[in-house]
């Protein structure tokens, strides 16, 4: 049920509240992200329930998911489907931020190290035979 009309915001307002232009939303409308109630002049108007659904676009695109990912999360029908793509997307996240904990581990030692070529040294060589540079 949507929230209450004190609650509502127009489609400036939303974009705003992110830094969006409001194109953004009107595309995020299309592919079934967001559906703001329509006023009978035809205007958007937006509740608690799409600031909601905003954040969750918003964070999940920041952490990689894409559009259409997002979408089949925001219209599962049964909770058991939505929490298997929570799941799947979950440990695709932790698996990312494993390879960039690894990344900035072999930056940090570049950074600190007295070589001259830092890729010559031998414990930044170590660090790559441990896992994966790539």
């Amino acid at each position: 049920m949507k929230s209450s009309a004190a609650a509502e915001m127009t489609i400036g307002e939303l974009a705003a509240r992110f830094g969006l232009a409001t194109h953004v939303l009107r595309h995020w409308e299309t592919m079934g992200l967001l559906t703001p109630v329509r006023q009978a002049n035809g205007r958007r108007r937006y509740t608690g329930d799409d600031l909601s659904r905003m954040t969750l676009i918003v964070r999940g695109k920041a952490a990689g998911l894409s559009l259409e990912q997002l979408r089949d999360i925001l219209q599962a029908h049964r909770p058991e489907e939505r929490r298997a793509l929570l799941e799947r997307h979950k440990a695709e996240l932790e698996w990312r931020i494993g390879q960039i904990e690894l990344s900035k581990r072999l930056i940090e030692h570049a950074l600190g190290c007295s070589e001259p070529d830092f890729t010559q040294c031998q414990k930044f060589r170590q660090m790559c035979e441990e896992g994966p540079c790539a």
